[in-house]
Protein backbone atom coordinates (compact mmCIF):
# COMPACT_ATOMS: atom_id res chain seq x y z
CA UNK A 1 0.00 0.00 0.00
CA UNK A 2 2.58 2.43 0.58
CA UNK A 3 3.89 1.68 -2.62
CA UNK A 4 0.85 2.93 -4.39
CA UNK A 5 0.85 6.13 -2.47
CA UNK A 6 3.78 6.74 -3.50
CA UNK A 7 2.66 5.98 -6.82
CA UNK A 8 -0.56 8.44 -6.44
CA UNK A 9 1.23 11.21 -4.84
CA UNK A 10 3.29 11.38 -7.63
CA UNK A 11 0.37 11.76 -10.10
CA UNK A 12 -1.38 14.42 -7.65
CA UNK A 13 -4.14 11.40 -6.81
CA UNK A 14 -3.73 10.94 -3.06
CA UNK A 15 -4.19 14.74 -2.57
CA UNK A 16 -7.57 13.59 -1.03
CA UNK A 17 -7.09 10.85 -0.06
CA UNK A 18 -8.92 10.45 3.41
CA UNK A 19 -7.21 10.42 6.94
CA UNK A 20 -6.01 6.65 8.00
CA UNK A 21 -8.67 5.44 10.37
CA UNK A 22 -7.86 4.63 13.70
CA UNK A 23 -6.36 1.65 14.50
CA UNK A 24 -7.86 -0.56 17.72
CA UNK A 25 -11.54 1.48 17.99
CA UNK A 26 -14.23 -0.41 17.98
CA UNK A 27 -16.56 0.28 15.39
CA UNK A 28 -18.67 2.94 16.82
CA UNK A 29 -16.42 4.39 18.44
CA UNK A 30 -15.28 8.20 19.15
CA UNK A 31 -14.14 8.94 15.86
CA UNK A 32 -12.67 12.93 14.59
CA UNK A 33 -14.56 14.60 12.08
CA UNK A 34 -14.11 17.21 9.45
CA UNK A 35 -14.65 20.23 11.09
CA UNK A 36 -17.69 21.19 8.83
CA UNK A 37 -20.16 18.92 10.65
CA UNK A 38 -18.78 19.09 14.20
CA UNK A 39 -21.01 22.23 15.11
CA UNK A 40 -23.70 24.16 13.15
CA UNK A 41 -22.92 26.81 10.54
CA UNK A 42 -22.77 30.37 11.40
CA UNK A 43 -23.29 33.17 8.76
CA UNK A 44 -19.59 33.58 8.99
CA UNK A 45 -19.71 29.64 7.50
CA UNK A 46 -20.99 30.47 4.82
CA UNK A 47 -20.10 28.91 1.54
CA UNK A 48 -17.96 26.62 3.81
CA UNK A 49 -15.80 24.14 1.30
CA UNK A 50 -16.39 20.47 1.95
CA UNK A 51 -13.36 18.75 0.74
CA UNK A 52 -13.25 15.01 -1.14
CA UNK A 53 -10.73 14.36 2.05
CA UNK A 54 -13.56 15.48 4.22
CA UNK A 55 -16.42 12.95 2.60
CA UNK A 56 -13.70 10.27 2.59
CA UNK A 57 -12.93 10.64 5.99
CA UNK A 58 -16.49 10.23 6.75
CA UNK A 59 -17.18 7.35 4.60
CA UNK A 60 -13.88 5.46 5.77
CA UNK A 61 -14.59 6.05 9.55
CA UNK A 62 -18.80 5.85 9.96
CA UNK A 63 -19.94 4.78 6.91
CA UNK A 64 -22.15 1.49 7.54
CA UNK A 65 -21.07 -0.45 4.95
CA UNK A 66 -17.50 0.46 5.92
CA UNK A 67 -18.55 -0.49 9.79
CA UNK A 68 -19.55 -4.05 8.59
CA UNK A 69 -16.28 -4.59 6.72
CA UNK A 70 -14.31 -3.93 9.33
CA UNK A 71 -15.95 -6.56 10.89
CA UNK A 72 -14.23 -8.94 8.58
CA UNK A 73 -10.99 -9.11 9.98
CA UNK A 74 -12.19 -9.37 13.93
CA UNK A 75 -15.01 -12.32 12.70
CA UNK A 76 -11.84 -13.56 10.99
CA UNK A 77 -9.78 -13.36 14.20
CA UNK A 78 -12.33 -14.80 16.21
CA UNK A 79 -12.43 -18.04 13.05
CA UNK A 80 -8.50 -18.67 14.20
CA UNK A 81 -8.86 -18.40 18.11
CA UNK A 82 -11.95 -20.96 17.24
CA UNK A 83 -9.52 -23.16 15.62
CA UNK A 84 -7.09 -23.09 18.56
CA UNK A 85 -9.39 -23.95 20.61
CA UNK A 86 -8.88 -27.69 19.27
CA UNK A 87 -5.94 -27.68 21.26
CA UNK A 88 -7.06 -26.45 24.54
CA UNK A 89 -5.88 -29.13 27.53
CA UNK A 90 -8.52 -31.07 28.43
CA UNK A 91 -9.38 -32.14 32.22
CA UNK A 92 -11.83 -35.03 32.50
CA UNK A 93 -13.06 -37.14 35.60
CA UNK A 94 -15.80 -39.94 35.68
CA UNK A 95 -16.64 -42.22 38.51
CA UNK A 96 -19.06 -45.11 38.86
CA UNK A 97 -19.72 -47.06 41.92
CA UNK A 98 -22.22 -50.44 42.82
CA UNK A 99 -23.94 -51.00 45.81
CA UNK A 100 -26.46 -53.53 46.91
CA UNK A 101 -28.00 -54.69 49.71
CA UNK A 102 -25.14 -53.53 51.81
CA UNK A 103 -22.66 -54.83 50.00
CA UNK A 104 -20.10 -53.22 48.24
CA UNK A 105 -19.46 -54.40 44.44
CA UNK A 106 -16.79 -51.85 42.93
CA UNK A 107 -15.78 -47.83 42.95
CA UNK A 108 -14.35 -47.17 39.54
CA UNK A 109 -12.61 -43.77 39.66
CA UNK A 110 -10.64 -42.08 36.24
CA UNK A 111 -9.04 -38.86 36.11
CA UNK A 112 -7.49 -37.02 33.32
CA UNK A 113 -5.42 -34.28 32.26
CA UNK A 114 -5.34 -34.01 28.02
CA UNK A 115 -3.02 -31.62 26.42
CA UNK A 116 -2.48 -31.61 22.34
CA UNK A 117 0.72 -30.68 21.18
CA UNK A 118 1.04 -28.86 17.65
CA UNK A 119 3.02 -32.27 16.33
CA UNK A 120 0.17 -33.90 16.72
CA UNK A 121 1.38 -35.27 20.21
CA UNK A 122 -1.47 -35.68 23.10
CA UNK A 123 0.51 -35.52 26.29
CA UNK A 124 -1.64 -36.72 29.39
CA UNK A 125 -1.26 -37.32 33.00
CA UNK A 126 -4.38 -38.76 35.19
CA UNK A 127 -5.53 -41.04 38.25
CA UNK A 128 -7.63 -43.90 38.20
CA UNK A 129 -8.92 -46.32 41.26
CA UNK A 130 -10.80 -49.37 41.30
CA UNK A 131 -11.63 -51.35 44.03
CA UNK A 132 -14.74 -53.50 45.15
CA UNK A 133 -15.08 -57.28 45.25
CA UNK A 134 -16.51 -57.48 41.78
CA UNK A 135 -14.67 -54.66 40.21
CA UNK A 136 -13.34 -55.02 36.21
CA UNK A 137 -10.13 -56.89 36.60
CA UNK A 138 -8.45 -54.73 33.79
CA UNK A 139 -9.45 -51.46 36.00
CA UNK A 140 -8.57 -53.26 39.34
CA UNK A 141 -6.22 -51.44 41.25
CA UNK A 142 -4.36 -50.84 44.92
CA UNK A 143 -6.56 -49.30 47.57
CA UNK A 144 -3.97 -46.28 47.27
CA UNK A 145 -5.21 -46.08 43.56
CA UNK A 146 -2.74 -45.47 40.45
CA UNK A 147 -1.43 -42.60 39.13
CA UNK A 148 0.41 -42.27 35.42
CA UNK A 149 1.79 -39.81 32.56
CA UNK A 150 1.75 -41.03 28.76
CA UNK A 151 2.18 -40.15 25.24
CA UNK A 152 -0.52 -40.47 22.21
CA UNK A 153 1.91 -40.33 19.04
CA UNK A 154 0.37 -41.13 16.13
CA UNK A 155 2.92 -42.46 13.68
CA UNK A 156 0.97 -42.36 10.11
CA UNK A 157 -1.90 -40.61 9.48
CA UNK A 158 -1.52 -37.43 11.52
CA UNK A 159 2.59 -36.96 11.75
CA UNK A 160 2.81 -34.37 9.46
CA UNK A 161 -0.64 -32.89 9.93
CA UNK A 162 -3.68 -33.01 11.02
CA UNK A 163 -7.67 -31.94 11.39
CA UNK A 164 -6.69 -29.72 14.25
CA UNK A 165 -3.50 -28.43 12.39
CA UNK A 166 -4.98 -28.13 9.47
CA UNK A 167 -8.39 -26.20 10.47
CA UNK A 168 -5.82 -23.67 12.41
CA UNK A 169 -3.72 -23.34 9.06
CA UNK A 170 -6.93 -22.47 7.18
CA UNK A 171 -8.73 -19.99 9.86
CA UNK A 172 -5.50 -18.56 9.26
CA UNK A 173 -5.48 -17.71 5.79
CA UNK A 174 -9.12 -16.91 6.23
CA UNK A 175 -7.41 -13.82 7.70
CA UNK A 176 -6.15 -13.06 4.27
CA UNK A 177 -9.03 -13.78 3.11
CA UNK A 178 -11.52 -11.33 5.01
CA UNK A 179 -8.57 -8.42 4.63
CA UNK A 180 -9.03 -8.39 1.05
CA UNK A 181 -13.14 -8.26 1.07
CA UNK A 182 -12.32 -5.77 3.79
CA UNK A 183 -10.49 -3.72 1.54
CA UNK A 184 -12.32 -4.54 -1.56
CA UNK A 185 -15.93 -3.37 0.18
CA UNK A 186 -14.74 0.08 1.36
CA UNK A 187 -12.28 0.81 -1.99
CA UNK A 188 -15.93 0.31 -3.87
CA UNK A 189 -17.40 2.41 -1.44
CA UNK A 190 -14.95 4.64 -1.60
CA UNK A 191 -14.88 5.06 -5.13
CA UNK A 192 -18.79 5.38 -5.90
CA UNK A 193 -18.53 7.97 -3.01
CA UNK A 194 -15.75 10.28 -5.02
CA UNK A 195 -17.64 9.75 -8.16
CA UNK A 196 -20.83 11.03 -6.32
CA UNK A 197 -18.77 13.99 -4.60
CA UNK A 198 -17.58 14.84 -8.02
CA UNK A 199 -21.35 15.08 -9.65
CA UNK A 200 -22.40 16.99 -6.63
CA UNK A 201 -19.36 19.62 -8.16
CA UNK A 202 -20.61 19.24 -11.54
CA UNK A 203 -23.68 20.22 -10.35
CA UNK A 204 -22.88 23.13 -8.33
CA UNK A 205 -20.32 24.48 -11.13
CA UNK A 206 -23.48 24.37 -13.20
CA UNK A 207 -25.65 26.10 -11.17
CA UNK A 208 -23.15 28.94 -10.96
CA UNK A 209 -22.85 29.43 -14.87
CA UNK A 210 -26.86 29.24 -15.05
CA UNK A 211 -27.00 31.40 -12.38
CA UNK A 212 -24.48 34.05 -13.84
CA UNK A 213 -26.31 33.28 -17.40
CA UNK A 214 -29.62 34.23 -16.11
CA UNK A 215 -27.71 37.94 -14.51
CA UNK A 216 -26.39 38.39 -17.96
CA UNK A 217 -30.17 38.15 -19.76
CA UNK A 218 -31.83 40.04 -16.98
CA UNK A 219 -29.24 42.79 -17.42
CA UNK A 220 -29.57 43.15 -21.09
CA UNK A 221 -33.24 43.14 -20.75
CA UNK A 222 -33.36 46.05 -18.71
CA UNK A 223 -30.88 47.80 -21.08
CA UNK A 224 -32.89 46.25 -24.30
CA UNK A 225 -36.78 47.67 -22.69
CA UNK A 226 -34.75 51.00 -21.71
CA UNK A 227 -33.80 51.30 -25.24
CA UNK A 228 -37.04 50.53 -26.50
CA UNK A 229 -38.65 53.18 -25.09
CA UNK A 230 -36.13 55.76 -26.28
CA UNK A 231 -36.80 54.11 -30.14
CA UNK A 232 -33.89 52.99 -30.26
CA UNK A 233 -34.59 49.40 -30.28
CA UNK A 234 -37.87 47.83 -32.10
CA UNK A 235 -40.29 46.42 -29.65
CA UNK A 236 -39.85 42.47 -30.49
CA UNK A 237 -36.66 43.52 -29.43
CA UNK A 238 -37.66 43.37 -25.85
CA UNK A 239 -39.96 40.50 -26.65
CA UNK A 240 -36.61 38.61 -27.42
CA UNK A 241 -34.99 39.53 -24.49
CA UNK A 242 -37.60 38.48 -22.28
CA UNK A 243 -38.49 34.93 -23.71
CA UNK A 244 -34.50 34.36 -23.02
CA UNK A 245 -34.54 35.35 -19.31
CA UNK A 246 -37.33 32.87 -18.86
CA UNK A 247 -35.95 30.46 -20.59
CA UNK A 248 -32.72 31.03 -18.58
CA UNK A 249 -34.79 31.41 -15.45
CA UNK A 250 -36.49 27.97 -16.18
CA UNK A 251 -32.69 26.15 -16.83
CA UNK A 252 -31.48 27.94 -13.26
CA UNK A 253 -34.60 26.22 -11.77
CA UNK A 254 -33.78 22.50 -13.61
CA UNK A 255 -29.82 23.15 -12.40
CA UNK A 256 -31.04 24.30 -8.74
CA UNK A 257 -32.77 21.31 -8.14
CA UNK A 258 -30.19 19.13 -9.58
CA UNK A 259 -27.85 20.50 -7.45
CA UNK A 260 -30.06 19.82 -4.25
CA UNK A 261 -30.90 16.30 -5.25
CA UNK A 262 -27.35 15.78 -5.52
CA UNK A 263 -26.75 17.14 -2.03
CA UNK A 264 -29.38 14.93 -0.84
CA UNK A 265 -27.26 12.04 -2.36
CA UNK A 266 -23.93 12.85 -0.92
CA UNK A 267 -25.56 13.25 2.56
CA UNK A 268 -25.97 9.49 2.06
CA UNK A 269 -22.45 9.06 2.74
CA UNK A 270 -22.26 10.72 6.26
CA UNK A 271 -22.99 9.19 9.52
CA UNK A 272 -22.46 10.54 12.71
CA UNK A 273 -20.61 8.58 16.07
CA UNK A 274 -24.50 7.08 17.25
CA UNK A 275 -24.46 5.37 13.63
CA UNK A 276 -27.08 8.49 13.22
CA UNK A 277 -27.31 9.93 9.47
CA UNK A 278 -26.55 13.66 9.01
CA UNK A 279 -27.69 16.04 6.28
CA UNK A 280 -24.99 18.18 4.92
CA UNK A 281 -25.20 22.19 5.41
CA UNK A 282 -27.38 24.20 2.80
CA UNK A 283 -24.15 26.42 2.97
CA UNK A 284 -21.24 23.41 2.45
CA UNK A 285 -19.96 24.08 -1.24
CA UNK A 286 -17.42 21.64 -3.35
CA UNK A 287 -14.05 21.72 -3.59
CA UNK A 288 -13.74 23.03 -7.48
CA UNK A 289 -13.16 20.78 -10.21
CA UNK A 290 -9.27 20.21 -11.32
CA UNK A 291 -7.95 23.18 -13.64
CA UNK A 292 -5.81 23.11 -16.53
CA UNK A 293 -2.67 22.88 -14.19
CA UNK A 294 -3.85 19.36 -12.70
CA UNK A 295 -4.32 17.89 -15.97
CA UNK A 296 -1.27 15.56 -15.41
CA UNK A 297 -0.13 13.43 -17.90
CA UNK A 298 1.52 9.98 -17.13
CA UNK A 299 4.55 8.77 -17.15
CA UNK A 300 5.28 6.34 -20.00
CA UNK A 301 6.61 3.43 -17.38
CA UNK A 302 3.81 4.30 -14.87
CA UNK A 303 1.46 2.00 -16.20
CA UNK A 304 3.54 -0.85 -16.15
CA UNK A 305 4.19 -0.12 -12.87
CA UNK A 306 0.82 0.30 -11.69
CA UNK A 307 -0.35 -3.19 -13.41
CA UNK A 308 2.53 -4.68 -11.72
CA UNK A 309 1.20 -3.10 -8.59
CA UNK A 310 -2.74 -4.02 -9.27
CA UNK A 311 -1.15 -8.06 -9.39
CA UNK A 312 0.58 -7.73 -6.52
CA UNK A 313 -2.16 -5.73 -4.15
CA UNK A 314 -6.09 -6.04 -5.89
CA UNK A 315 -8.00 -7.43 -3.19
CA UNK A 316 -9.85 -9.93 -5.88
CA UNK A 317 -6.72 -11.53 -6.20
CA UNK A 318 -5.39 -11.48 -2.83
CA UNK A 319 -8.96 -13.09 -2.24
CA UNK A 320 -8.11 -15.60 -4.76
CA UNK A 321 -4.51 -16.39 -3.53
CA UNK A 322 -6.06 -17.04 0.03
CA UNK A 323 -8.38 -19.61 -1.22
CA UNK A 324 -5.42 -21.60 -3.00
CA UNK A 325 -3.84 -21.06 0.19
CA UNK A 326 -6.56 -22.66 2.08
CA UNK A 327 -7.01 -25.55 -0.75
CA UNK A 328 -3.01 -26.25 -0.52
CA UNK A 329 -4.10 -26.48 3.13
CA UNK A 330 -6.70 -29.29 2.49
CA UNK A 331 -4.77 -30.87 -0.59
CA UNK A 332 -1.87 -31.36 2.65
CA UNK A 333 -4.30 -33.48 4.47
CA UNK A 334 -5.94 -35.33 1.92
CA UNK A 335 -2.45 -36.80 1.10
CA UNK A 336 -1.99 -37.45 4.52
CA UNK A 337 -5.31 -39.21 4.33
CA UNK A 338 -3.66 -41.84 2.14
CA UNK A 339 -1.74 -42.80 5.27
CA UNK A 340 -2.48 -45.81 7.45
CA UNK A 341 -4.03 -45.23 10.74
CA UNK A 342 -1.26 -46.20 12.78
CA UNK A 343 -0.75 -45.02 16.50
CA UNK A 344 0.73 -45.26 20.22
CA UNK A 345 -0.25 -45.31 23.40
CA UNK A 346 2.64 -45.22 26.34
CA UNK A 347 1.32 -44.63 30.07
CA UNK A 348 4.00 -44.67 32.55
CA UNK A 349 2.06 -46.03 36.01
CA UNK A 350 3.02 -45.69 39.60
CA UNK A 351 1.28 -47.36 42.60
CA UNK A 352 -0.58 -44.17 44.85
CA UNK A 353 1.01 -40.68 45.04
CA UNK A 354 1.26 -39.11 41.51
CA UNK A 355 4.45 -38.43 40.36
CA UNK A 356 6.92 -36.26 41.75
CA UNK A 357 10.70 -35.37 42.06
CA UNK A 358 11.44 -38.22 44.51
CA UNK A 359 9.72 -40.77 42.46
CA UNK A 360 11.23 -39.77 39.46
CA UNK A 361 14.60 -40.97 40.81
CA UNK A 362 13.51 -44.83 40.82
CA UNK A 363 12.59 -44.09 36.92
CA UNK A 364 15.58 -46.65 36.06
CA UNK A 365 15.55 -48.98 33.24
CA UNK A 366 13.88 -51.72 35.39
CA UNK A 367 11.33 -49.90 36.26
CA UNK A 368 10.71 -48.47 32.69
CA UNK A 369 9.72 -52.16 31.83
CA UNK A 370 7.70 -52.81 34.18
CA UNK A 371 5.47 -50.32 34.71
CA UNK A 372 3.63 -49.35 32.64
CA UNK A 373 0.61 -49.62 30.08
CA UNK A 374 1.13 -49.79 25.83
CA UNK A 375 -1.25 -49.29 23.92
CA UNK A 376 -1.31 -49.85 19.65
CA UNK A 377 -3.78 -49.39 16.90
CA UNK A 378 -3.80 -50.22 12.97
CA UNK A 379 -6.21 -49.16 10.14
CA UNK A 380 -6.18 -49.03 6.59
CA UNK A 381 -8.72 -48.79 4.40
CA UNK A 382 -8.03 -51.14 1.23
CA UNK A 383 -9.59 -49.56 -1.82
CA UNK A 384 -9.00 -45.96 -0.80
CA UNK A 385 -11.72 -44.39 -2.94
CA UNK A 386 -12.88 -41.42 -0.85
CA UNK A 387 -9.77 -40.29 0.04
CA UNK A 388 -8.62 -40.51 -3.53
CA UNK A 389 -11.96 -39.10 -4.83
CA UNK A 390 -11.38 -36.13 -2.72
CA UNK A 391 -8.17 -35.85 -3.55
CA UNK A 392 -8.83 -35.29 -7.27
CA UNK A 393 -11.73 -32.69 -6.33
CA UNK A 394 -9.44 -31.01 -4.52
CA UNK A 395 -6.87 -30.71 -7.60
CA UNK A 396 -9.76 -29.77 -9.84
CA UNK A 397 -10.86 -26.64 -7.31
CA UNK A 398 -7.42 -25.69 -7.17
CA UNK A 399 -7.12 -25.99 -10.83
CA UNK A 400 -9.99 -23.90 -11.31
CA UNK A 401 -8.85 -20.96 -8.80
CA UNK A 402 -5.20 -20.80 -10.62
CA UNK A 403 -7.57 -20.20 -13.89
CA UNK A 404 -9.36 -18.03 -12.15
CA UNK A 405 -6.45 -16.07 -10.90
CA UNK A 406 -5.06 -16.20 -14.37
CA UNK A 407 -8.23 -14.15 -15.74
CA UNK A 408 -8.74 -11.94 -12.84
CA UNK A 409 -5.21 -10.83 -13.48
CA UNK A 410 -5.54 -10.19 -16.92
CA UNK A 411 -8.91 -8.59 -16.14
CA UNK A 412 -7.09 -6.20 -13.43
CA UNK A 413 -4.35 -5.28 -15.67
CA UNK A 414 -6.46 -4.01 -18.66
CA UNK A 415 -8.61 -2.26 -16.91
CA UNK A 416 -5.67 -0.51 -15.39
CA UNK A 417 -4.82 0.09 -18.96
CA UNK A 418 -8.28 1.09 -19.61
CA UNK A 419 -8.45 4.06 -17.30
CA UNK A 420 -4.76 4.84 -18.40
CA UNK A 421 -6.06 5.35 -21.59
CA UNK A 422 -9.19 7.46 -20.71
CA UNK A 423 -7.05 9.38 -18.44
CA UNK A 424 -4.53 10.51 -21.67
CA UNK A 425 -7.82 10.99 -24.04
CA UNK A 426 -9.48 13.14 -21.07
CA UNK A 427 -6.22 15.06 -21.00
CA UNK A 428 -7.01 15.59 -25.11
CA UNK A 429 -10.34 16.62 -24.61
CA UNK A 430 -9.91 19.08 -21.79
CA UNK A 431 -6.97 21.11 -23.73
CA UNK A 432 -9.48 21.08 -26.98
CA UNK A 433 -12.25 22.30 -25.03
CA UNK A 434 -10.25 24.91 -22.92
CA UNK A 435 -9.97 26.48 -26.04
CA UNK A 436 -13.53 26.00 -27.17
CA UNK A 437 -14.55 27.87 -24.74
CA UNK A 438 -11.72 30.57 -25.33
CA UNK A 439 -13.12 30.82 -29.06
CA UNK A 440 -16.73 31.15 -27.81
CA UNK A 441 -15.94 33.95 -25.31
CA UNK A 442 -13.98 35.41 -27.95
CA UNK A 443 -17.33 35.36 -30.19
CA UNK A 444 -19.42 36.44 -27.47
CA UNK A 445 -17.25 39.48 -27.18
CA UNK A 446 -17.36 40.16 -30.41
CA UNK A 447 -20.84 39.91 -31.17
CA UNK A 448 -21.88 41.76 -27.77
CA UNK A 449 -19.71 44.83 -29.49
CA UNK A 450 -20.95 44.65 -32.95
CA UNK A 451 -24.89 44.70 -30.92
CA UNK A 452 -23.51 47.82 -29.20
CA UNK A 453 -22.63 49.82 -32.45
CA UNK A 454 -26.17 48.80 -33.65
CA UNK A 455 -24.66 46.12 -36.14
CA UNK A 456 -26.51 42.59 -34.31
CA UNK A 457 -29.63 41.85 -32.66
CA UNK A 458 -30.65 40.38 -29.63
CA UNK A 459 -31.21 36.78 -31.02
CA UNK A 460 -27.31 36.69 -32.21
CA UNK A 461 -26.32 37.85 -29.08
CA UNK A 462 -28.32 34.93 -27.04
CA UNK A 463 -27.30 32.63 -29.54
CA UNK A 464 -23.34 33.48 -28.81
CA UNK A 465 -24.07 33.59 -25.12
CA UNK A 466 -26.31 29.95 -25.18
CA UNK A 467 -22.68 28.43 -26.73
CA UNK A 468 -20.72 30.42 -24.51
CA UNK A 469 -22.49 28.51 -21.14
CA UNK A 470 -22.97 25.40 -23.22
CA UNK A 471 -19.07 25.10 -23.85
CA UNK A 472 -18.55 26.14 -20.22
CA UNK A 473 -21.10 23.59 -18.85
CA UNK A 474 -19.21 20.98 -21.71
CA UNK A 475 -15.81 21.53 -19.84
CA UNK A 476 -17.49 21.23 -16.37
CA UNK A 477 -18.63 18.20 -17.44
CA UNK A 478 -14.84 17.12 -18.67
CA UNK A 479 -13.46 18.38 -15.12
CA UNK A 480 -15.94 16.10 -13.70
CA UNK A 481 -14.99 13.31 -15.53
CA UNK A 482 -11.42 13.59 -15.50
CA UNK A 483 -11.28 13.90 -11.59
CA UNK A 484 -13.85 10.70 -11.37
CA UNK A 485 -11.10 8.80 -13.70
CA UNK A 486 -8.20 9.88 -11.08
CA UNK A 487 -10.56 7.62 -8.08
CA UNK A 488 -10.88 5.46 -10.80
CA UNK A 489 -7.24 4.80 -11.25
CA UNK A 490 -6.66 3.80 -8.04
CA UNK A 491 -9.52 2.15 -8.01
CA UNK A 492 -8.16 -0.41 -10.65
CA UNK A 493 -5.08 -0.93 -9.15
CA UNK A 494 -6.67 -1.92 -5.74
CA UNK A 495 -6.07 0.46 -3.75
CA UNK A 496 -8.19 3.77 -3.30
CA UNK A 497 -8.59 2.81 0.77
Amino acid sequence: MRRLRIYLLALGLAASAPAPAQTGSAPGGPLSAPPLLTRPLTPADSGRVFALADLLTYVTQRHPVARQAGLLPERARQEVRFARGMFDPAATSKYYGKTLGGKEYFHDWDTQLRIPVWYGVDVKAGFERGTGAFVNPENYTAPAGLSYVGLSVPLGQGLLIDERRAAVRQAQALQGLAEAERRGAINKLLLQAAKDYWDWSLSYQRLELHDYNLRLADVRFRAVRQRVRLGDLAAIDSVEALTELQNRQATLVQARVQFQNATLLLSNYLWDEQNQPLELPATARPQALPAAQGWRALPPDTIAALTELARQIHPELQKNRAKQAQLGIERRLLNNKLLPKLSVDYNLLQAGQPFSPESNARLDGSYLQNNYKLGVSFAYPLLLREERAKLQLNRLKLRELELDLQQDTRDIQTGVRTVANDWEALREQLRLQEQIVQNAERMRTGEQIRFENGESSVFLLNSREASLVSARVKLAELQAKYAQTQAMLGWAVGGVE
